[in-house]
């Protein structure tokens, strides 16, 4: 029997935490998708792929990654982290808010009254301008209308992808980055606040990546729950409206004091 092919490790630097002492979700998902191989469209966009975690990444540490029957393993001291493998189908989007709706939005974000991971890179509270996305997602939608919540984001400079030769002038986000955008709201849409959750299982599938410095809307929404399981979906769309990646997640609910 022969052993599963090594490839490059995954390292998922302390900049882009979840919970303090391990990785976003989002992020880590879209650094192991990244492995997987994709058709070439000059490096824009990328098949619908499903990772599972199975247990918080650590931060600023080598996880060697093999391909075991084409599913990529990410590991720590020889424990799976995350596996990613190609989806057999792609998300569903989510139907669209405007911008003005979305900004709005954000002064409802249940995180500014309390946020079980206020150092998350993706929604916290306690991350500053420029250093996280600071995507805070407030209640949209009718009362008798399936939860949603939805905000605005506008990528930062320093979150543009530098891997590759730019064909021209336009910079854009990177794959992990873009994975990260639409991590946390699908689980404020499924009720974070009241329903401390983790990400457990993310499939998206990645259409264009984010341009730097253009305003892009997200926009999460709950899909039902089973026993300590929730699953959401969330959709990012850019200034013209266009579906730029759409993802669907299933949580686990915990206590967040076992992340401290």
């Amino acid at each position: 029997m022969t052993s599963p092919a090594p490839l490059g490790p995954v390292i998922v630097p302390s900049r882009f935490c979840g919970p303090p002492s391990s990785g976003n979700g989002g992020w880590s998902a879209g650094a192991l998708a990244a492995t997987l191989p994709h058709p070439d469209d000059h490096g824009r966009s990328w098949p619908a792929v499903t990772i599972t975690l199975r247990q918080p990444p650590p931060l600023d540490t080598e996880l060697p990654v093999t391909d075991e029957d084409g599913a990529h393993v990410a590991s720590h001291d020889g424990r799976a982290v995350a596996q990613a493998r190609l989806a057999d189908r792609d998300p569903s989007p989510v139907a669209p808010v405007g911008a003005d709706v979305a900004r709005a939005a954000e002064a409802a974000y249940p995180g500014l009254r309390a946020h079980p991971f206020p150092t998350c890179f993706a929604c916290g509270t306690e991350r500053e301008e420029g250093d996280g996305l600071r995507i805070f997602p407030g209640a949209v939608g009718a009362a008798d209308e399936a939860a949603r919540a939805a905000a605005t984001w506008t990528p930062h400079p320093s979150l543009a992808e530098d891997w590759h030769d730019y064909r021209d002038e336009v910079r854009h986000a990177s794959l992990p980055v873009t994975w990260a955008a639409l991590d946390c709201v699908g689980a404020w849409a499924g009720d974070m606040g009241e329903r401390p959750m983790v990400l457990g299982t993310m499939t998206a599938r990645i259409d264009a990546l984010p341009v730097i410095g253009e305003e892009h809307v997200v926009i999460g929404a709950a899909r039902g729950q089973e026993g300590r399981k929730t699953y959401t979906a969330s959709t990012l769309y850019d200034a013209d409206g266009r579906v730029v990646a759409a993802a669907e997640h299933v949580w686990i609910t915990i206590d967040p004091a076992a992340f401290a």
